[in-house]
């Protein structure tokens, strides 16, 4: 064989070999609260119900998995997945004998189906990683996933962040030092914001090339006040708002989503009672009438991260719906007091998160007129009758994902 044959033959593999990084940013899918597999293994020595498992031999998928969600045998994974709050170390464990961990570092698989066998319910990233496979990605290589324990908060998160900035380098080196697109949806874009406010700015200069938000809740939701009150059936008739109230007060998750005062005023009225009308200032009363001291715990411990609204200093491209009904105060009847079931009361948003918090991401836009050094470039993509969860298989918002991701 020729020397010039020999060349072409060795650039013809190169490319090959490098196609999915050759003129495209590789992507690190981020999700949201409930967008990542968990795995359980239990051994226990005791149950709540004689049909719950006291041990196995091995782990299991615990979410999703549809069959453990199923009337009765939800009593069980309730209190498998819940979390024990402990006020002198201001954390949170799994329960005696149960051990879950977060499958899948690195791998897109536990971010694109919730549920291992595929299961069109468990459908997560997968409609957008396909997406970006027709355009050249390639998965492991081009797409990886960074899924965390999305029961709890940055404050017991720390080890996911420090994973994080390595996954970015490493997936960088992988794609011919190729700057990284962070696509992260609800929860996951507070989590990427924090650990961008971490890092140096010559950092991500060098090794972000952009975020993709969609559906983020940058000053949180009155939905969360809603779960706190009388609990979130995910959108399923057959699962009970009161069964999984028990395991969502326990997560610090859901503390750290509540509204942030610097979104909401403290005239405005969240919870509606005949007896006292509580506003974003008022969190500490309405959680001890609520008898859910530990919420307030929580909540003081992750305050701090919804105090600090600092651009993210990369490039953001923020997509989420309106027009959406929401619930934007849960008011109680005369004579209920907390007890019952509130009217909720709704206004403008994605059906899970209030207009003014997804569209936060444009105050950015606001304040990197002013920032000479280093602005934050913001684009904003809402898109009406979006649906929070709906939208990561929304071929308007796919469409735009991959114009941007090819331009």
């Amino acid at each position: 064989m020729s020397a010039s044959k020999i060349s072409f033959a060795f650039v013809f593999v190169y490319c090959i070999l490098t196609q999915d990084s050759l003129g495209l940013s590789p992507v690190i899918l981020i999700p949201g609260d409930g967008g990542s597999q968990l795995e359980a293994k239990l051994n226990k020595s005791s149950v709540i119900h004689y049909i719950c498992a006291k041990t196995s031999n091995d782990f299991f998928n615990i979410w999703l998995n549809l069959e453990l969600l199923v009337p009765f045998v939800i009593d069980c994974w309730v209190d498998n997945t819940r979390l024990e709050y402990n006020n002198i170390t201001r954390t949170t464990r799994n329960p005696d004998g149960v051990d879950i961990r977060v499958p899948g570092w690195g791998n897109p698989e536990p971010v694109e189906w919730l549920d291992p066998s595929h299961d069109k319910s468990g459908a997560y990233f997968n409609t957008i990683a396909d997406a970006l496979v027709k355009n050249g990605y390639v998965r492991n290589v081009s797409i990886r996933g960074a899924p965390y324990d999305f029961r709890k908060a940055p404050n017991e998160n720390g080890d996911f962040f420090v994973k994080l900035r390595s996954l970015v380098e490493e997936t960088y080196n992988m794609n011919n030092k190729s700057s990284v697109t962070l696509l992260v949806h609800s929860m996951g874009g507070s989590m990427a914001l924090h650990f961008l406010q971490m890092q140096t700015q010559t950092w991500k200069n060098q090794y972000i090339k952009r975020m993709i938000s969609m559906s983020t809740p940058w000053g949180g939701s009155v939905k969360a006040l809603k779960v706190f009150a009388i609990g979130d059936d995910l959108g399923s008739l057959m699962l009970r708002e009161s069964t999984m109230r028990t395991q969502q007060i326990t997560c610090p998750s859901l503390a750290w989503l509540l509204p942030s005062p610097l979104f909401w005023k403290p005239s405005e009225v969240l919870v509606q009672t005949d007896k006292y009308n509580y506003t974003i200032n008022d969190f500490q009363k309405l959680f001890t009438d609520m008898e859910l001291p530990n919420a307030w715990e929580m909540r003081k411990d992750t305050q701090r991260f919804t105090s600090d609204f600092g651009a993210p200093g990369v490039e953001v491209h923020c997509i989420y719906g309106y027009n959406v009904s929401t619930v934007e105060r849960l008011a109680y009847k005369p004579g209920t007091w907390l007890d019952g079931y509130p009217q909720l009361l709704t206004g403008d948003g994605d059906g899970t998160v209030n207009a003014r918090s997804l569209s936060a991401c444009a105050l950015w836009r606001q304040k990197s007129s002013r920032a000479i050094l280093n602005p934050t470039r913001v684009k904003t993509l809402p898109l009406p009758n979006a649906d929070h969860l709906k939208i990561l298989h929304d071929q308007r918002a796919i469409n735009y994902i991959q114009t941007v991701l090819t331009g």
